[in-house]
């Protein structure tokens, strides 16, 4: 199979997940009427409203962040866009169609909202987890394939 339909289809899917599991958070669920929901000892449902980029750095960029932060998202999206196109390898392909979808998803939600819907609150023996999404998740699985897939060329040679 062709890696740029691999990378559009994790791009797809990635994209679905997404803003499937946010309209459920907030339109089927109503988390913020709730606010926060254990499931787990270490897991909750926990409605944040990031106006900010990873782990709410850059916070204080008030309402031109919002359009900051998209523009730079899409640029970087464009950017990968040319890398997956370019790309031999599968699996390099897979990941960024994950970390372009979550991306976009993310600004999506800046557009729509002002800011990205988090609510996944990951919490354990007195350590806190950042709240996040789908999306940051995807992104970081992404970028952990291209790391790991980097490392594994680099001892190849």
């Amino acid at each position: 199979m062709n890696n740029r339909v691999v990378g559009g289809a994790c791009l797809l899917a990635a994209l679905a997940a997404d803003q499937a599991s946010k309209f459920w958070i907030l339109d089927v669920y109503d988390l913020p009427a709730r606010e926060s929901v254990p499931l787990l000892p270490v897991l909750n449902l926990t409605m944040v409203w990031n106006h900010a980029i990873t782990f709410g750095m850059l916070g204080g960029a008030g309402a031109a962040g919002r359009v900051i932060f998209s523009v730079a998202a899409l640029a970087i999206v464009t950017g990968l866009g040319v890398w997956l196109a370019r790309t031999p390898r599968v699996w390099v392909a897979a990941a960024l169609g994950m970390i372009m979808g979550g991306a976009i998803g993310n600004v999506i939600d800046r557009l729509r909202y002002g800011a990205v819907v988090d609510f996944i609150h990951a919490h354990a023996f007195g350590w806190s987890w950042p709240v996040f999404n789908i999306a940051d998740a995807l992104i970081d699985c992404g970028v952990a394939i291209l790391i790991i897939d980097n490392l594994r060329t680099r001892d190849a040679n």
